[in-house]
C-alpha cells in the first residue's frame, strides 16, 4: 500500500492544488492530511492564494480517498464545509495519526516497538527512528518554518520520505524495519 501524507494547508490554494496533483499523480492509495486545513492561526501570516472556501471544495472532491486529523487550527466551523471528518483523531495498527499539538518526539503516545506516529504542527520535516518507534512529519506544504521548502510524505514499501512540494530529492527519510 502507498500513503501520501500532507500537513498544514492553512487555507492555501496554490499548496493544497500542488498536493492534489501530486496525489493523484503519485500512485498513492490515501491521502493521509494531518490537520489545520483551512484555517491561517492567528500566529501565522497569511499563506499564498489564503481561500479557505475554495481549499474546502478541492479537498471535498477527494473525500473518499482521504483520511483526516484535526489539527489546533480546526474547528467545527471548519468542518461544516468539508465531506470528510476531522472532529475526531485516527489510528491505525502501525500508524499514530496526530496533528502534533498534543503527541510529538518529546510526548509520545502508547506505542509499541515498530510503530510511527505521523504528526504535522511544526511545519518542521522529519523522518527518524526515536527509541523504538518511528517519529515522521511531512513538514508544511503551505507555511515552512526553519528555512525549509514546502514539502509533504511518502509511505511506500516501508520506506517514509518527506519530498519537496515542488519536485526534487527527499529531505528526509527512514525505513521501517519489521
Amino acid at each position: 500500500m502507498k500513503l501520501m501524507f500532507a500537513s498544514d494547508l492553512h487555507g492555501s490554494l496554490t499548496a493544497t492544488e500542488r498536493v492534489l496533483d501530486i496525489f493523484t499523480h503519485s500512485g498513492a492509495e490515501w491521502l493521509m492530511l494531518l490537520g489545520d486545513f483551512l484555517n491561517h492561526g492567528p500566529r501565522n501570516p497569511l499563506p499564498e492564494a489564503y481561500q479557505p472556501a475554495e481549499v474546502a471544495g478541492r479537498l471535498n472532491v477527494f473525500s473518499r480517498q482521504m483520511v483526516a486529523v484535526r489539527g489546533n487550527c480546526d474547528s467545527e466551523v471548519d468542518q461544516m464545509l468539508l465531506d470528510f471528518p476531522i472532529t475526531a483523531p485516527w489510528q491505525q495498527q502501525r500508524l499514530f495519526l496526530k496533528h502534533g499539538h498534543l503527541y510529538h518526539p518529546q510526548h509520545l503516545p502508547p506505542l509499541q516497538a515498530g510503530d510511527v506516529l505521523v504528526y504535522g504542527h511544526t511545519h518542521l520535516p522529519v523522518a527518524e527512528r526515536h527509541g523504538e518507534v518511528y517519529c515522521f512529519n511531512p513538514g508544511s506544504v503551505s507555511l515552512p518554518k526553519g528555512g525549509n521548502v514546502p514539502s509533504y510524505g511518502m509511505l511506500s514499501q516501508g520506506e517514509l520520505q518527506v519530498l519537496p512540494l515542488m519536485g526534487g530529492e527527499p529531505i528526509a527519510q527512514v525505513t521501517i524495519s519489521h
